[in-house]
């Protein structure tokens, strides 16, 4: 059984005027102090109107959701302490007038120094997905082998449709913010672990980037953990979603293990195919069209049908089809987490979208 491990980020917000507020080590402070939150499972980030919690190492999903439940409801209440809401979105909707400080960290001050603008403008959430590897060649491997897949994964889970108040037109705005830094979006095959760190080397080397962090890919391996890291994922509403894309991405990197012993052929998408996919799916979510590795324009529900068939033995060798079909199903009938932004904004405006990203009519 592949083990997983899930991180979320969170923005903080005045529960009157909706803007984000730099409270994040009062909450951090405050979570600290909840006999359901343990040390270190609550983090900063890189602007102090955000904050970060991570699982434990999980083998089931059930264990993922409670941990995502525990730690989603330590968080609330511990901002609701401090006089503001914890929001599940991938982007700020609104913005004020002043720069939301940076967390006084050597390595995000030093981020500030080279690109202040997109510093200031960073209010975006993500979740990652940690799923454990045998070694470095075994993680390269999955990582090739994954990667045309993510386009999928961003369109399922756009959850950043608002920016200063407007509709920015895009599902996941957040994708197009983090897709400003030298090294973002869908990452490029490698040969192996060797071509894997000497191209980073060479990044490092050349200033392009100041260390390892810093390369924004959408999957990487991991320097901290035995595991790849799958980052392309907005934030997720609620937690029941969060689980969902935990179990695809797990059902991925088996399919893809699965794949690599059998010694199947690895299949070719040009790096600019599957950046332009990218973008495409952050753009419309799953409203539109979805384009595959080779280049056709599907249907976006074709495509997520495509991938729970590529991933169905592996679902079913953890004993999660049930569960994650169910999950899949609801969004195709339901429609993206954007699209619920969408529709809180357009029936209820600023406050029932307020409330529906602060999980004040779902889980929070």
């Amino acid at each position: 059984m592949i083990t997983v491990g899930v991180e979320e980020e969170y923005l903080l917000l005045d529960p009157v005027t909706a803007l984000p507020v730099a409270l994040a080590e009062e909450v951090r402070a405050a979570a600290g102090l909840a006999p359901i939150a343990e040390t270190g499972e609550v983090q900063s980030e890189l602007l102090q109107a955000q904050v970060e919690v991570a699982t434990p190492i999980c083998s089931t999903l059930d264990e993922v959701g409670g941990h995502l439940l525990r730690l989603r409801h330590a968080v609330a209440t511990a901002a609701a302490s401090v006089g503001c809401r914890v929001a599940a979105c991938g982007a700020a909707p609104l913005r004020g007038t002043l720069p939301v400080p940076v967390t006084q960290n050597p390595r995000y001050l030093s981020l500030q120094i080279l690109a202040p603008r997109l510093v200031d403008e960073n209010l975006i959430n993500g979740m990652h997905v940690h799923a454990a590897v045998p070694d470095r060649e075994t993680g390269v491997a999955v990582l090739n082998r994954i990667r045309t897949w993510l386009p999928v994964l961003v369109a399922m889970g756009a959850n950043s449709p608002l920016w200063e108040g407007h509709d920015t037109g895009f599902a996941s705005w957040r994708t197009v913010i983090f897709g400003r830094w030298p090294v973002s979006g869908p990452p490029p095959s490698f040969t192996g672990a060797a071509d894997y760190d000497r191209r980073i080397e060479v990044l490092v080397a050349a200033g392009a980037v100041n260390d390892v962090r810093q390369l924004y890919w959408q999957a990487r391996l991991s320097e901290r953990y035995p595991t790849i890291e799958v980052r392309c994922l907005d934030v997720q509403l609620t937690a029941e979603d969060a689980v969902m894309f935990a179990g695809l991405v797990r059902a991925l990197v088996s399919a893809a293990l699965r794949a690599e012993r059998a010694g199947e052929p690895l299949g070719h998408c040009p790096p600019e195919l599957l950046r332009a996919a990218d973008w495409h799916a952050a753009r419309h979510g799953l409203d539109s069209t979805l384009i595959d590795p080779r280049g056709h324009s599907r249907r976006a529900g074709e495509m997520v049908a495509a991938l729970l068939e590529h991933v169905e033995p592996d679902l079913a060798e953890s004993g999660d089809t049930r569960e994650v079909s169910s999950l899949v199903h609801r969004l195709l009938r339901e429609g993206t987490p954007a699209d619920r932004q969408r529709r809180a904004m357009a029936t209820g405006g600023l406050p029932a979208l307020t409330d529906l990203i602060t999980g004040q009519e779902v889980e929070l």
